[in-house]
């Protein structure tokens, strides 16, 4: 007699999930994060580019910056490596997802993990709080190389002077969102050139040429996209007075965040591996 509950591929089977969990899937993006040697490569220039170039620039700037030459005040210059430390950060972001499409990895992990926006989820988590850490300790690092130096001029800034800690967090906040970006731009494009064109282009090269733009529709062009809005909270003072307010540009750029990463969730679960 043919046990027709046996074959029934939608039983119940005690003990046994149908789906993993979220934390299992949380801790496989872990996993994956950390098995590339790109991971830590991308983070040890992170925080080089970051700390180093906002220690030497301070270096280079302090007397500069102590006499008025260097038209700018010393709270410009304590986050100065973030222009650089802008593309790791995109980098990372974008091949946590494009390197799995290159490789066919992403077949598997959508096999193992049929929910696809659980897997949105779990890298956005990943990359966003690895970036966090990895921005705020940069940060911090070089503010307390690129400070020793204005100090000696006479120009330093303690961590309790406006903007200072807001600037340090703002750091890795920032750095978090950029990852985010890309792992969204990632998920569209599929193409780890093409993501990090996109990327790179949008978030450093257009966001300074919009600033040429003309009239006051320029000056709110160049303010809204999302490198110019996310980044001015993490200056402790902008070089450019036409920025919006750091935590108005933050929300505005993550409101920008959230509707690219809705975006790429939805065709990411409608689009074949």
């Amino acid at each position: 007699m043919i046990d027709t509950v046996a074959l029934d591929p939608n039983r119940h089977v005690p003990g046994a999930r149908q789906h993993p969990r979220f934390a299992d899937t949380l801790h496989a993006e872990w996993v994956k994060l950390w098995s590339v040697r790109s991971t830590r490569w991308s983070l040890a220039l992170l925080f080089l580019l970051g700390a180093g170039l906002t220690t030497l620039v301070c270096w280079a700037a302090a007397d500069a910056i102590a006499s008025g030459e260097a038209g700018e005040a010393a709270g410009s210059f304590l986050t100065w490596g973030l222009i650089f430390s802008q593309l790791t950060a995109l980098a990372l972001g974008t091949l946590v997802v494009t390197s799995e499409y290159g490789t066919g990895m992403m077949r598997a992990s959508i096999t193992a993990v049929p929910r696809r926006g659980a897997i949105v989820a779990a890298k956005a988590l990943v990359v966003s709080g690895v970036l966090f850490v990895a921005g705020l300790v940069t940060a911090v690092a070089g503010y307390l190389g690129g400070n020793w130096f204005l100090d000696r001029a006479g120009v330093g800034l303690a961590l309790s002077d406006d903007g200072v800690l807001r600037a340090l967090l703002g750091n890795g906040l920032f750095l978090a969102g950029l990852g985010l970006f890309a792992v969204a731009t990632g998920l569209l494009v599929r193409n780890t050139g093409a993501a990090l064109t996109i990327g790179m282009g949008l978030v450093l090269v257009v966001g300074q040429l919009a600033y040429a733009l003309p009239g006051t529709w320029g000056e709110w062009v160049a303010k809204l996209l999302p490198g110019n809005a996310g980044g001015s909270v993490a200056m402790v003072q902008p070089f450019t007075g036409v920025a919006l307010a750091p935590w108005t540009g933050f929300a505005v750029f993550a409101a920008e965040i959230a509707a690219l990463l809705l975006a790429a969730t939805l065709v990411f679960r409608r689009r074949d591996a």
